[in-house]
Protein backbone atom coordinates (compact mmCIF):
# COMPACT_ATOMS: atom_id res chain seq x y z
CA UNK A 1 0.00 0.00 0.00
CA UNK A 2 1.01 3.45 -0.70
CA UNK A 3 0.08 6.82 -0.23
CA UNK A 4 0.89 8.44 -3.80
CA UNK A 5 -2.52 9.73 -4.53
CA UNK A 6 -3.24 11.43 -1.47
CA UNK A 7 0.43 13.31 -2.04
CA UNK A 8 -0.42 14.13 -5.61
CA UNK A 9 -3.49 15.58 -4.34
CA UNK A 10 -2.02 17.79 -1.77
CA UNK A 11 0.88 18.89 -4.03
CA UNK A 12 -1.64 20.06 -6.26
CA UNK A 13 -3.41 22.27 -3.12
CA UNK A 14 0.02 23.68 -1.76
CA UNK A 15 0.98 24.08 -5.47
CA UNK A 16 -2.14 26.25 -6.08
CA UNK A 17 -1.57 27.95 -2.60
CA UNK A 18 2.05 28.77 -3.28
CA UNK A 19 0.45 30.30 -6.88
CA UNK A 20 -2.26 32.78 -5.46
CA UNK A 21 -0.16 34.78 -3.43
CA UNK A 22 -0.24 37.11 -6.90
CA UNK A 23 -3.62 36.94 -7.68
CA UNK A 24 -3.90 40.76 -7.77
CA UNK A 25 -7.72 41.19 -6.54
CA UNK A 26 -9.98 39.13 -4.72
CA UNK A 27 -12.23 38.48 -7.81
CA UNK A 28 -9.03 37.21 -9.61
CA UNK A 29 -8.65 34.73 -6.75
CA UNK A 30 -11.72 33.70 -7.38
CA UNK A 31 -12.14 32.89 -10.98
CA UNK A 32 -8.25 31.33 -10.09
CA UNK A 33 -9.90 28.71 -7.69
CA UNK A 34 -12.82 27.96 -10.36
CA UNK A 35 -11.15 26.82 -12.86
CA UNK A 36 -8.43 24.72 -10.32
CA UNK A 37 -11.51 22.90 -8.72
CA UNK A 38 -13.18 22.07 -12.72
CA UNK A 39 -9.72 21.41 -13.86
CA UNK A 40 -9.35 18.81 -10.73
CA UNK A 41 -12.44 17.75 -11.35
CA UNK A 42 -11.95 16.80 -14.98
CA UNK A 43 -8.85 14.81 -14.15
CA UNK A 44 -10.39 12.86 -11.52
CA UNK A 45 -13.15 12.03 -14.06
CA UNK A 46 -10.42 11.25 -17.06
CA UNK A 47 -11.55 13.97 -18.75
CA UNK A 48 -9.29 15.95 -20.77
CA UNK A 49 -9.78 19.46 -18.68
CA UNK A 50 -8.83 21.93 -22.29
CA UNK A 51 -11.71 20.00 -24.42
CA UNK A 52 -14.16 20.08 -21.82
CA UNK A 53 -13.32 23.93 -21.06
CA UNK A 54 -13.19 24.83 -25.07
CA UNK A 55 -16.78 22.67 -25.72
CA UNK A 56 -18.18 24.79 -23.00
CA UNK A 57 -17.29 27.59 -24.62
CA UNK A 58 -18.44 26.25 -28.17
CA UNK A 59 -21.45 25.66 -26.98
CA UNK A 60 -22.39 28.72 -24.10
CA UNK A 61 -25.91 28.97 -24.93
CA UNK A 62 -26.87 25.71 -24.55
CA UNK A 63 -25.03 25.65 -21.31
CA UNK A 64 -26.75 28.29 -19.90
CA UNK A 65 -30.27 26.95 -20.34
CA UNK A 66 -29.41 23.20 -18.66
CA UNK A 67 -26.11 23.01 -16.76
CA UNK A 68 -26.74 19.92 -15.27
CA UNK A 69 -26.16 18.29 -18.77
CA UNK A 70 -22.68 19.76 -19.36
CA UNK A 71 -20.58 18.97 -15.80
CA UNK A 72 -17.39 17.15 -16.72
CA UNK A 73 -18.40 13.43 -16.56
CA UNK A 74 -21.53 14.05 -19.19
CA UNK A 75 -20.85 16.88 -21.35
CA UNK A 76 -19.84 15.06 -24.01
CA UNK A 77 -23.21 13.17 -24.39
CA UNK A 78 -24.65 17.13 -24.23
CA UNK A 79 -22.19 17.84 -26.96
CA UNK A 80 -23.20 15.12 -29.70
CA UNK A 81 -26.76 15.65 -29.02
CA UNK A 82 -27.92 19.30 -29.00
CA UNK A 83 -31.65 19.22 -28.36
Amino acid sequence: MDNNLCEQVLKRAILHRKNSLFFRTEHGAYIGDLFMSLIHTCKLNQVNPFHYLTTLQKHSSELFKNPRKWLPWNYLQAATNPA
